[in-house]
């Protein structure tokens, strides 16, 4: 191994530091790339011959070159897989809008729908970029191929599958302000490349994060830094994050984030091969193939719907702590990794009793599976667990969830019932 173990923490430096960072993104438009991301995961087949002998670098430096990094130009492959530790394949792509496969006003290759079924499994995907105006991503299949490609002010998502195109004005589009509301609102903000998974985690360091350098590796045929973030605070399910970092031009290559409790990656998202050339001018055309058929967005009532569809699908006061999540209606207990959210539910209701009319079977059997019966000073409730994050439903309608144990979660219910 290379001699970078430098072993500097990086405290309150760090936020400033990113803070910094430009704000070109170079991957996939934030309004139709990615998903929760918070949730995507990957094992790539990296090129490897050894950790490559890199000059030495301080953590603080190396959080420096990577918010210096000015890459806008690029082109290649990333496999991406997750593992949430849910007991159903696709799950999480189940709960959301449009992603139980029914009632998909938007059609087949809508952004908001095709790009949930990355929150599980493995994938291979292809991207270019070419400056903030010009982007593609290509989910790869076995034989077919999903591709969203945004050209300036368009955005054109094609499923080779069912053979559907869709079109919508990017947010950022020429046309201004009355057509980015017609874009997809799903996926703004959503992580979808190890820059963006990297971002999100330096701009949630703090004093409460040990940053540090962990030697070197090579990814996809390059030379990188490793930077390892893990926090300092006992009771979160994150164990660590680890970043591959371009020794060159500071671009993150691959980013891997891993559950406490051990195991594989919970999201781990990297390159395989990548050239920082300009693509083609041609990679981003797009013309829709003869007797496609094409929704165009302009023409949905996007949101309306899909918001409907999404209550329907939250049995009882789910549906209704969803609605309040969105209000900013929590208070937030604990800072930095063991952070919890407090939600109250309105009316003071838990979940409806099972057999019931708001209880469908199917619903039950999913919380049965993913439950944990708890009693404490604050009453008796349920834990529902991912490998990731957690939350707490009492019997009285409040919701405590963050990324921390089972343990941590019921001690906050605790001293809020004080």
């Amino acid at each position: 191994m290379a001699p970078n173990d430098s072993a500097e923490t990086i405290g309150e430096a760090t936020s400033t530091v990113v803070g910094r960072r430009k704000t070109a993104r170079y991957i996939v438009p934030v309004a139709v790339a990615g998903v929760a991301a918070a949730t995507i995961g990957l094992v790539p087949a990296l090129a490897s011959s050894g950790d490559p002998d890199l000059p030495k670098i301080s953590a603080q430096e190396l959080i420096e070159k990577i918010a210096a990094s000015d890459e806008e130009q690029l082109s290649g492959t990333f496999k991406i897989s997750t593992d949430l530790g849910l007991p159903l394949d696709g799950l999480a792509g189940s709960l959301v809008p449009g992603g139980g496969g029914e009632g998909k006003d938007a059609g087949a290759a809508a952004p908001q729908d095709k790009l949930m079924e990355l929150t599980s499994g493995t994938h291979t995907l292809r991207v270019a970029a070419d400056g903030p105006e010009r982007q593609k991503l290509s989910v790869l299949g076995d034989a077919s191929e999903y591709s969203v490609i945004h050209n300036q002010g368009e955005v054109w998502a094609y499923d080779s599958k069912s053979d559907e195109v869709y079109h919508a004005e990017a947010p950022e589009g020429r046309d201004g302000g009355e057509h980015a509301e017609k874009a997809p609102k799903g996926t703004v903000g959503a992580a979808a490349t190890p820059k963006d998974f990297a971002e999100k985690a330096l701009a949630a360091a703090g004093d409460t994060t040990s940053v540090t350098v962990d030697g070197t590796a090579q990814v996809a045929g390059r030379d990188a830094y490793q930077l390892l973030i893990k926090p300092k605070q006992s009771g979160s399910t994150i164990g660590s994050v680890r970043i591959a970092v371009d020794a060159e031009n500071g671009v993150p290559l691959k980013f891997t984030l891993s559950a406490a409790s051990g195991g594989k990656a919970v999201v781990d998202a990297g390159f395989t091969k990548v050239d920082f050339a300009k693509p083609a001018a041609s990679t981003f055309a797009f013309t829709p193939p003869k007797g496609a058929k094409v929704t165009e967005a302009d023409e949905l009532e996007t949101g309306k719907d899909e918001r409907g569809a999404a209550q329907k699908a939250l049995p009882g006061q789910l549906a209704e702590l969803d609605g309040l999540a969105g209000e900013g209606g929590f208070n937030v207990i604990g800072k930095g990794w063991t952070s919890i959210a407090e939600i109250k539910s309105p009316g003071g209701k838990g979940l409806p009793e099972a057999g019931s009319d708001d209880m469908p079977a199917e619903a039950q059997g999913f919380l049965d599976a993913l439950g944990d019966k708890v009693t404490g000073k604050f009453g008796s409730g349920t834990v529902f667990k991912t490998r990731l994050v957690n939350a707490l439903l009492t019997d009285d309608g409040s919701v405590y969830v963050g990324a921390v144990t089972k343990d941590a979660l019921v001690r906050a219910a605790d001293a809020a019932a004080k």
